[in-house]
C-alpha cells in the first residue's frame, strides 16, 4: 500500500539542535520531518542520529520518535552509558511529557484521565497501528486537555505515555475521537488540512543522569 512514509524529504541539515550534552549523554531536539534512526534504502539515511554521530562519533541511540514528531531524544556517549540509561527506560524511570493539538473541543481540566487500549500492527496498512482488543500489546496513555480554542474548533492536550508503543499516542486520540492535526495517518481531512505537520511534541522530559543517577530534567519549547 503507498503510505505518507514512501516519500522521505528530511529538513535541511543545519547546526545539530543540542539541548544538553556532557562526557555521559546528548540530549537533541528532533525537528519534525526526520528520521530518528536509518530507514531502509539509501533515501533514507538521513537521520537524527547519523548527524549526531558526524559530531559525537559515540553517540548511540536509546529510544526515538515517530518521523513526523518534533522534541526531546536522548543518545548515550558510550556504552556503559547506554546501558544505563535503557535500564531507566526499562525501569519506567523516564518521565516524557508531550503536547498536541487536536480536533473537537475538549474539556479543559487539572485532572489526568487515562486510555487502556491495546494496540497492534495494522498489517494491510502498515505502518498504521490499530486497536485490538484481542491480540493487541497493552498500551497506557495519560492525558488532559490545557486549552481549547474555539475559533478553529481545536484542543491543545498534555499527554504522557505509560508505555511506549509505535505511533501509541496518535492512536489513543484517535479512538477518542480527537485526531491530531497534521497526522497524514491517522487524522480526518478536516484535521489532516489544519496543519502542515503534525501537531506532536515531545516537550519535557525527565531521567535518571546516567552517571551520577540524580534526575535531570529537558523542556523545548512546542514548536506550534
Amino acid at each position: 500500500m503507498h503510505s505518507p512514509d514512501d516519500h522521505y524529504n528530511p529538513p535541511v541539515q543545519t547546526e545539530l539542535p543540542v539541548v544538553y550534552v556532557d562526557d555521559a549523554m546528548l540530549v537533541l531536539n528532533k525537528p519534525a520531518g526526520l528520521l530518528t534512526v536509518p530507514g531502509r534504502g539509501e533515501a533514507k539515511q538521513d537521520c537524527l542520529s547519523k548527524r549526531a554521530q558526524d559530531v559525537y562519533p559515540e553517540a548511540l541511540i536509546v529510544h526515538r520518535l515517530d518521523r513526523d514528531t518534533s522534541g526531546l531524544v536522548v543518545m548515550a556517549r558510550g556504552v556503559n552509558a547506554q546501558r544505563a540509561i535503557n535500564l531507566s527506560f526499562e525501569k519506567r524511570l523516564v518521565d516524557k511529557r508531550y503536547e498536541a493539538v487536536v480536533i473537537g473541543l475538549l474539556s479543559v481540566s487539572d485532572d489526568w484521565q487515562e486510555i487502556d487500549l491495546p494496540l497492534l500492527v495494522d498489517w494491510p496498512n502498515r505502518p498504521k497501528r490499530t486497536v485490538n482488543h484481542a491480540e493487541g500489546q497493552q498500551a497506557l496513555t495519560r492525558w488532559r486537555c490545557i486549552s481549547v480554542d474555539e475559533v478553529i474548533g481545536c484542543s491543545r492536550v498534555e499527554l504522557e505515555p505509560v508505555t511506549g508503543r509505535t505511533h501509541q499516542l496518535r492512536v489513543h486520540m484517535q479512538a477518542l475521537g480527537h485526531p491530531m492535526l497534521g497526522d497524514t495517518l491517522y487524522a480526518t481531512p478536516e484535521a489532516l488540512a489544519l496543519s502542515d505537520r503534525l501537531q506532536l511534541h515531545a516537550r519535557t522530559l525527565s531521567i535518571p543522569h546516567p552517571v551520577s543517577a540524580q534526575v535531570v530534567e529537558f523542556t523545548a519549547p512546542v514548536p506550534f
